[in-house]
């Protein structure tokens, strides 16, 4: 008995784990470490219509309990991840997501028209970009802004859409709901926690744009109540994640209510965190006699 096989609009998902955007590559990255196509699925690092050198000075910062990030996005663009990349992508046996993101609702939908040439799981779309047509606040921390992102992606794209929210707003559940009423097949959550650090030593910001994104064990309960949040007030499935570095971390967001779940910087720390998850999260549900269906919504 498969206790973890779950599925997800519609598709059959081996388990329910899937490497979170920016911390797998584009799936090849850990093939010395275990066979990737044992993982529920894959997010590929995020892909912007325009190649993205990404930000300048230190990148990442190592916190209590997680690390500070500060990429910004690099990446060689959506022309070049169609040519060169993505069907070396899908020749791994699993479900893929491809992480878009843009600087304004023309970029998103152009990028998401060049993606209708190849099949895979779903667009897993990043509004926690900068709108720069509306001085750089991000989509996602509008109601509006959110809407119309995702309905006009909706409009070009031929495939499912699962949408990233940020955590830094004032109710992830409205944020939810719109993306839901734009069209949304999904949701995934939550991206990092806006941070910063100081370097006491020089007595300076440590990065060059002052502030970065939180992400690790720490950031775990805040991810794990707004997943609940999302869950219990919208009726698409909702992908967790947020500091899951243990399976017993997994399984507390599917009670919460998730379909599944992400795992990241739990990668950088441990580069086979993901098959310690799986086989922890058997465990427990050979413990319960149950599988991962049944527990799921519990709370």
């Amino acid at each position: 008995m498969n206790r973890l096989k779950t599925t997800i609009c519609g598709v059959e998902f081996k388990n329910p784990i899937i490497t979170a955007s920016g911390t797998y590559g584009y799936g090849r990255e850990y093939e010395r470490y275990y066979d990737p196509a044992v993982l529920g699925g894959i997010s590929s690092k995020g892909i912007t219509y325009h190649a993205k050198e990404g930000n300048t000075g230190i990148r990442i910062w190592e916190t209590p309990s997680g690390i500070i990030n500060s990429i910004g996005l690099e990446n060689p663009g959506i022309e070049v991840f169609c040519k060169d990349m993505i069907e070396d992508m899908l020749q791994i046996d699993t479900n893929i997501f491809v992480n878009l993101g843009g600087n304004t609702i023309e970029e998103y939908v152009e990028g998401a028209k060049m993606l209708n040439d190849f099949d895979f799981f779903a667009i897993e779309l990043n509004i926690s970009c900068p709108n720069v047509k509306e001085g750089g606040m991000a989509f996602g921390t509008d109601e509006e802004a959110a809407y119309r992102v995702v309905s006009a992606v909706r409009k070009v794209s031929k495939h499912r859409l699962f949408v990233k929210l940020s955590p830094n707003v004032g109710s992830i559940v409205n944020i939810a709901k719109a993306v839901e009423r734009a069209g949304a097949d999904g949701i995934s959550l939550i991206n990092t926690i806006l941070a910063m650090a100081i370097d006491v030593d020089k007595m300076e910001k440590v990065f060059d744009n002052t502030y970065a994104g939180l992400s690790g064990p720490a950031v775990k309960p805040i991810a794990l109540r707004m997943t609940h949040e999302v869950c219990k007030n919208v009726n698409i499935p909702v992908i967790g994640m947020g500091g899951i570095t243990t399976g017993i971390d997994a399984i507390e967001f599917i009670l919460a209510g998730a379909s599944a779940v992400q795992v990241g910087t739990a990668n950088f720390m441990n580069p086979r965190a993901v098959l310690e998850i799986k086989d922890q999260m058997v465990e427990y549900l050979d413990n319960k006699d149950k599988s991962v269906d049944e527990i799921r919504g519990l709370v």
